[in-house]
């Protein structure tokens, strides 16, 4: 966390660190600056509000999945897989997701190597909509990483050649999971559709 040194009495900082004479900072800025604190301030605490909210609702949910686990005479924790939880009149619904992160190993460049050489082979009977799709696959963001989706798209694509059965083979074996997110979402019922709704959370969705 960084902490800002408060200027001395009598003196505003401005962006760029330099100290004004408060004399010389315009009412309207100063009006602007008090409008941008306390709006921000209340940001910062609802944020705050809503992270405990986050762990609170999913120890929540954890618990509850051990406790009726339980009943069965399963002992496990309560933390893993996609759960839906239904309220008994079916007005309220939560769901708590376990999103994996997938990477790919140093495996993936031997798919591309197969995939090319499988589009070189096919030339000229190659669908130029097969080139692109395979070229923008492969392709990285400004920080060097392949998008996950567009490589994954590449095995759906229903080829039947013994090099691209290897390169999606080569894909499947380069994925590790990186990491796993925790996501809890909460719904109500529309009574007049009968559609669950989901409780906006984030202030721009509101």
């Amino acid at each position: 966390m960084t902490t800002t040194t408060a200027p001395p009495k009598g003196y505003w900082m401005d962006a760029s660190g330099h100290l004004i004479p408060e004399s010389k900072v315009k009412p309207i800025d100063q009006l602007r600056n008090q409008v941008v604190y306390d709006l921000c301030r209340m940001a910062e605490a609802q944020s705050q509000g809503l992270a405990k909210f986050k762990i609170d609702a999913m120890t929540e949910v954890g618990s509850f999945c051990a406790l009726s686990l339980d009943q069965y005479g399963v002992k496990t924790g309560g933390d893993k897989g996609n759960i839906t939880l239904v309220s008994f009149d079916g007005q309220y619904k939560v769901v708590r997701q376990m999103q994996d992160k997938i990477t790919f190993s140093e495996q993936l460049m031997a798919a591309k190597a197969l995939i090319d050489a499988c589009v070189h082979h096919w030339a000229q009977d190659a669908s130029d909509n097969i080139k692109v799709l395979v070229n923008h696959a492969f392709q990285t963001d400004k920080e060097g990483k392949i998008n996950t989706g567009r490589v994954l798209s590449l095995r759906r694509l229903d080829i039947v050649d013994d090099k691209w059965t290897l390169a999606m083979q080569a894909i499947a074996d380069s994925m590790q999971v990186a990491s796993t997110k925790p996501y809890v979402r909460f719904y109500k019922r529309n009574e007049k559709t009968m559609e669950y709704m989901p409780i906006v959370l984030d202030v721009a969705g509101v």
